[in-house]
């Protein structure tokens, strides 16, 4: 990484289709990092802040399946997402969150 570039201009996404491990499906950085993130938001899709995790995974290609030791947290945070996305399955409730 560029010693000038912080980790807002850097940004990847994953590609999860329910079957395989989720891969990397596209990383970029600088302005089109910024592009990446908005069209995220333009579009719904979540987006999560992990500059460790960023790290982690910016070393992988494009295309590249995570590696296995990050598949818990990489489910922790699907699940997530898809939770605040109203596509969690019946009576899923994530860790510290209650109904009301």
């Amino acid at each position: 990484m560029n010693p000038q570039q912080t980790e807002k201009d850097r940004a990847l996404a994953l590609f999860y289709d329910g079957g395989q491990a989720p891969v990397i499906s596209d990383q970029r950085v600088g302005e089109a990092a910024q592009k990446l993130i908005e069209q995220a938001l333009e579009m719904g899709i979540p987006i999560y802040e992990n500059p460790q995790l960023l790290e982690q995974l910016s070393e992988l290609q494009t295309g590249q399946n995570i590696p296995t030791e990050l598949y818990q947290l990489i489910a922790e945070i699907l699940a997530f997402a898809f939770f605040i996305q109203g596509k969690a399955p019946d009576n899923y409730q994530p860790d510290g969150f209650s109904s009301v």
